[in-house]
């Protein structure tokens, strides 16, 4: 019964820790963010993608959404075009249990002792996905966020995952400029 307990326990820790995207971003500092109100997709890099060309289109598809909410429209004379990159691993996550205990018993006092333990490992798909941003004129990178999390091979919650990726990675962009 408590090993029952301990692996409920254990799946709950695997699946919350891996329901979240963590994010990093960097800029460039002296970019004028400020000016930037249209946005194109860089077609050579979306077509180097080695995914499917239908998580080409959710990616393309969330972040088509995210956009206007940052006062962003699509255009053919953009100020910025968007790259995206992915990257794809297995993680390996390694659970050891070993038991110890102190307390009372048979004999002449306290005690303690070791109990058997167990080691579990599994595997998990980590996806990273890279969200630039390039300024048209220039062609330098002004901004790049990058999003890493689980990954789902469950189809009909793809497009709630790839949307959570997008919008956590944008959820940063403009920066914070101080």
């Amino acid at each position: 019964m408590k090993l029952i307990k301990l692996l409920s326990v254990i799946g709950f820790f695997i699946l919350t820790s891996c329901s979240s995207v963590y994010v990093n971003t960097d800029y460039d500092k002296k970019a004028n963010f400020a000016a930037y109100k249209t946005y194109a997709y860089n077609k050579s890099s979306i077509d180097k993608l080695e995914i499917s060309d239908l998580d080409k289109k959710r990616i393309l598809y969330a972040i088509d959404a995210v956009m206007p909410t940052k006062q962003f429209s699509k255009s053919e004379n953009p100020d910025v075009l968007i790259n995206i990159f992915t990257k794809e691993r297995e993680r390996v996550n390694v659970y050891n249990n070993m038991g110890w205990g102190y307390g009372f018993g048979w004999g002449w006092g306290p005690g303690w002792g070791m109990g058997m333990g167990f080691t579990q490992t599994t595997t998990t798909p980590e996806g990273t996905l890279y969200i630039d941003i390039v300024d048209a004129k220039t062609k330098e990178l002004v901004w790049q966020g990058i999003g890493t999390g689980y990954l789902t091979t469950n189809f009909e919650k793809k497009d709630e995952r790839i949307a959570e990726f997008v919008s956590k990675i944008l959820e940063k962009y403009p920066p914070v400029i101080k």
